[in-house]
């Protein structure tokens, strides 16, 4: 399609002090990273266009239709997928299991797209039998974000996804996303890691205490790492 496949316009979350979006979009395949301290916001932006956030007012939109209303589960059916902070993988199951259940496809379209999961993620290849609780924290994510992609998503809502790793993890996690980007998905992901955030993202937004604070390219916001480090506060 043209244009972008998610607007957000006039959006506030929440009461007291609340999140406040003048408007945000993304388009097909492209990367936008929402950076901030812990309380920025960024979770509960990610939760609004999940319908886990109702705004109190202002507009959403994905492919055109207004979401108001419409339930996380009707979401999920438009194109829409979500990982939370903290992975919330299904530990007793196998790493195969996971991504089955999050496919409605048959069994044969089920298998092609574990397949294609783990040669997205190699270090998940010739695990599939092995219990998710034995992963390590990175392949856990990894499992967490294929488990979203199990429904070919247009959309793909990350918060947190460099939690606890160690660095080279989350580039080696991160670098995926340009992949994913690659085959038309588009990534929304909420980061307190700007700078391996901004490696990877076509844009940017950087929000202070639910207020947007500054937005533009990735590599406009890049050049000046350290000042923005500081105006994130981290």
């Amino acid at each position: 399609m043209t244009g972008p496949i998610l607007t957000m316009t006039d959006l506030e979350i929440g009461a007291g002090a609340p999140v406040a979006i003048p408007e945000l979009s993304i388009a097909e395949g492209e990367i936008v990273a929402v950076l901030g301290a812990n309380g920025a916001g960024k979770s509960t932006l990610l939760r609004a266009v999940m319908g886990l956030a109702p705004p109190a007012r202002g507009r959403i939109e994905f492919l055109g239709r207004d979401l108001a209303g419409r339930p996380t589960d009707e979401r999920a059916r438009m194109g829409l997928a979500y990982v939370a902070e903290g992975r919330r993988i299904f530990p007793g199951m196998s790493l195969y299991d996971n991504l089955a259940v999050a496919c409605p496809a048959d069994r044969h379209e089920r298998a092609r797209r574990i397949a294609e999961i783990c040669r997205l993620f190699p270090p998940l290849l010739h695990k599939e039998h092995m219990p998710a609780w034995q992963l390590s924290g990175g392949q856990q994510q990894m499992l967490a974000i294929g488990r979203a992609l199990m429904g070919d998503p247009l959309l793909l809502l990350l918060d947190e996804p460099s939690l606890g790793l160690a660095p080279k993890i989350v580039r080696d996690l991160l670098a995926r996303l340009r992949d994913i980007a690659a085959r038309g998905t588009a990534v929304l992901i909420a980061e307190q890691n700007a700078a391996a955030a901004l490696e990877i993202a076509d844009r940017a937004v950087i929000m202070r205490a639910g207020k947007v604070a500054a937005s533009g390219p990735a590599a406009r916001l890049r050049a000046d790492s350290a000042a923005l480090i500081s105006s994130l506060g981290l």
